[in-house]
């Protein structure tokens, strides 16, 4: 029996719930159970150095925890006077797999920058900042559209992300903290609306585990992206 009663395959509740945030041109609270993450795109009509005048554009992110967003406060990393290696490895997650699915050259010369702040830690926040982030960049697509600035959305797919565990010997979907400190071995999967894959980050805790159960954390992921990506369609009105 999972700690929260789940089956191995039930997602935690999700919401995704958009236009939190007055000012950004995107924005979604992403709601795994009791993770939760603000996401927010801003616009800026500029680019990156290395792309000026190429004709393309570029989406970036940002990725922080909130002091008490776990169980014991954090120092703000501002405070530290530099961001842990995990910070970075998390914001590069979150931004190579939005532009997996994003028409840079269609989008024109000007950046997106997302930003995933997390409110509420309880396992799988790179997961629910990548499934929000996604919500979040399409509403900013959608404003330029209705400003006249772009002609559509230069999205070519939705991307959303899950992470499956072994979990007491038993393949497990959407790992909370208490899975996620005691599972055999964790995995976290990107992959698209249509079935592509992305990026599998899958790490072995206690001992290895074999093919077999990699497959069977494939099967679950993809069960669970099908689910968050019509979430994100129910949040954007694409359904």
């Amino acid at each position: 029996m999972r700690p929260s009663g789940r089956a191995p395959d039930q997602l935690r509740t999700v919401i995704l719930e958009t236009g939190v945030s007055r000012h950004a041109e995107g924005s979604c609270i992403a709601k795994f159970g009791d993770t939760h993450v603000l996401c927010t795109a801003s616009v800026e009509e500029k680019v990156p150095p290395f792309l000026r005048n190429t004709g393309k554009g570029w989406v970036t992110a940002e990725y922080g925890m909130l002091p008490r967003s776990t169980h014991t406060r954090t120092d703000r990393e501002a405070a530290k006077g530099k961001q842990s290696g995990r910070t970075h490895e998390i914001q590069r997650l979150i931004g190579r797999s939005l532009r997996s699915v994003t028409d840079l050259a269609a989008m024109g010369e000007r950046q997106i920058k997302i930003d995933c702040d997390v409110l509420q830690a309880d396992g799988g926040t790179r997961t629910a900042s990548i499934t929000g982030a996604f919500v979040a960049l399409h509403l900013a697509f959608q404003r330029l559209v209705r400003l006249e600035l772009l002609k559509s959305v230069p999205l070519t797919d939705h991307v959303a992300a899950i992470s499956c565990g072994i979990y007491e010997g038993t393949a497990v979907l959407d790992l909370d903290y208490p899975e996620d400190s005691n599972a055999q071995a964790d995995a976290n999967f990107v992959m698209t609306g249509t079935g592509g894959i992305v990026e599998i980050q899958g790490t072995a805790e206690e001992r290895p585990f074999s093919r077999t159960q990699f497959l069977e954390l494939t099967d679950l992921a993809e069960a669970g992206i099908r689910q968050l990506v019509e979430a994100q369609k129910k949040a954007l009105g694409l359904t």
